[in-house]
């Protein structure tokens, strides 16, 4: 049964974290990384589907610092509220970096562990993938990435944005592509949200290829320890 947390960042702050575990023993885990909606319904779905899959998967509350237990859905809203704390968050990177290594330490002891992230959560993800101990980094949608490009992952990483994504421009995903080979960077015929099947914005196509992607980035670098 998924179990709610609480965890301690380096600095002391404590927050909450949403975790799974799967039947038998872990291929490795995941960190799922939040949209700026929160560890909201659609998120905690997504770490019970990692644990279906086999991995012990954890969502940390990434707003807990400066909303704690904010929730919200996809109106338009939410968006505001959402990226009202996005900014906030953005301004104190080094202390959400710290909250996601607290999760990631939560779950080491499942094995290797990947990073995955959509929206803010991809950005988040690829900061984790430069500055923390991670294998695999997984991130959908990630504006702002061009802002800290001159980071580089220290793990395979993937990226997965779409063509029609008004808030990414395309130049900022040539951007990375240029500065980082290494990386796979993809683009689909979608707009931003294109994973999330909660969203009027979710492809299915676009969200079955970059899901078969990073399950396979995860699988021969988290689950078989190889590298790609």
């Amino acid at each position: 049964m998924p179990t709610t947390l609480i965890l301690t960042a380096a600095d002391g702050h404590t927050f909450s974290a949403y975790k799974a575990e799967p039947e038998g023993q872990p291929l490795g885990a995941v960190v799922v990384v939040q949209e700026v909606f929160g560890v909201n319904a659609h998120i905690r779905d997504l770490v019970e589907r990692w644990a279906a899959v086999g991995y012990t998967a954890i969502a940390p509350a990434l707003y807990d610092r400066w909303a704690p237990s904010f929730e919200v859905g996809y109106e338009p809203a939410d968006i505001d509220k959402g990226r009202a704390l996005k900014a906030t968050a953005n301004e104190n990177l080094e202390k959400v970096i710290s909250d996601v290594e607290a999760a990631r330490a939560a779950v080491a002891d499942a094995g290797r562990v990947g990073v995955v992230g959509y929206c803010w959560g991809g950005f988040v993800t690829y900061v984790a993938a430069c500055r923390l101990n991670v294998q695999a980094a997984s991130g959908y949608y990630g504006g702002g990435i061009n802002e800290v490009v001159d980071e580089t992952p220290k793990c395979p990483t993937i990226l997965h944005f779409g063509d029609s994504d008004g808030s990414i421009p395309m130049d900022q995903v040539e951007l990375v592509r240029v500065k980082h080979p290494d990386i796979g960077v993809y683009v689909y015929e979608a707009g931003h949200g294109f994973h999330c099947d909660m969203r009027g914005s979710f492809d299915p196509r676009a969200a079955a290829i970059a899901g078969m992607r990073t399950t396979q980035l995860f699988e021969t670098v988290i689950r078989r320890g190889e590298k790609v």
